[in-house]
């Protein structure tokens, strides 16, 4: 009789909290488990992980479709709250594809003795930010679990979109020359949540960011046209995953300023006090664009003209080589290495 040993997974065995993170357990969780599984064995080379995918023309436009899930605690906080960041969230991931969003599919997980007022008061706040967005809920459903079995409500939505012409971008598009830019500040809307659930007193002066950025995506497609190469809306994770996923799909090494990237003093401050690092921190209402070079500044100009990207800033380049790297140039001149977040910073943000 042969006996064989189970060969353990690294790290873990078991699903943790740092898996939903956006950061390094999150990409372990997709090539080691989700992706294998879901392919087969005969999968092709891996391809970019993007915010959408871009489904085959089917007439004048190419279709975008992007699904997302969110479990934010807690439900409200200043500036939002779990309906209102369910339609953006995914409304923004279609955009970063090119996509104008068109249409919301809703389905929403209840948990028993949910107060029905509570479940009025997000529906309400998710069908008004569908109407601002323009975008129409055309289907959905609802399921209801036993108390405990669900922390009050989750919900998933799923976003359909039009491919804007102007537009083919690609986490795998970053190109050497290429100038990144920022449409604004960092940090609010994971700082905000968390300091509405620990109760820290932060909310009176910071609110989350969450907002759609489709508008802003024309405008900067209209300007840049196909020198616009990547554009992601850096959530979980923040913005330090978001440049590793770029620089790692496109075999390329960013490199960004520490002086030109905004930080509102009350994030910069909610941070030091929770030893946060404010590039790992979640956000919900702005994006990345790396564009060539010579429509850099009228892609920048473009996006100070939205009011989503009023105070856009170019805040690095890329380089060729080494693949993979994000480096960061300190105020004080030195350059530190940019990593993924390894496990969980801020738990239950989107």
């Amino acid at each position: 009789m042969t006996v064989e040993c189970p060969v353990p997974r690294p790290g873990t065995d078991v699903v943790l909290l740092g898996h939903g993170a956006g950061g390094r357990l999150s990409a372990e969780l997709l090539d080691e488990v989700l992706l294998p599984a879901l392919n087969g064995a005969d999968r092709p080379d891996p391809a970019p992980l993007e915010d959408a995918a871009v489904l085959p023309a089917t007439g004048a436009a190419e279709t975008v479709v992007s699904t997302d899930s969110f479990v934010v605690s807690p439900l409200f906080f200043p500036g939002g709250d779990i309906g209102s960041l369910a339609v953006h969230g995914t409304v923004n991931d279609v955009a970063m594809m090119g996509g104008m969003p068109t249409a919301l599919a809703v389905s929403l997980i209840l948990e028993e003795g949910l107060p029905l007022t509570v479940l009025e008061r997000v529906a309400r706040s998710l069908g008004q930010a569908a109407r601002a967005a323009g975008v129409a809920v055309v289907t959905g459903d609802t399921k209801v679990v036993g108390r405990g079995a669900a922390d009050q409500l989750f919900v998933t939505t799923t976003g359909f979109g039009r491919r804007l012409p102007t537009l083919r971008t690609s986490a795998a598009f970053a190109a050497p020359g290429d100038v990144v830019l920022l449409s604004g500040p960092i940090g609010l809307h994971g700082t905000t949540v968390m300091s509405t659930r620990e109760g820290l007193g932060f909310e009176t002066d910071i609110g989350t960011d969450s907002r759609p950025l489709h508008h802003l995506v024309r405008a900067i497609g209209e300007a840049g046209g196909h020198d616009v190469h990547v554009l992601r809306d850096p959530t979980r994770g923040g913005l330090a995953s978001a440049l590793n996923e770029i620089a790692r799909d496109s075999a390329a090494s960013v490199e960004i300023d520490e002086a030109a990237v905004p930080v509102p003093e009350p994030v910069a401050a909610a941070c030091d006090l929770l030893g946060l690092d404010v590039l790992h921190v979640a956000n919900e209402g702005c994006l990345v664009a790396f564009v060539a070079p010579g429509s850099a500044d009228a892609v920048l100009a473009a996006m100070r003209a939205d009011p989503a990207g009023r105070d856009a800033v170019a805040i690095g380049t890329v380089t060729g080589a080494p693949a993979g790297l994000v480096t960061l140039r300190t105020l004080v001149g030195a350059r530190r290495v940019v990593d993924m977040l390894a496990g969980e910073q801020l738990p239950r943000i989107c």
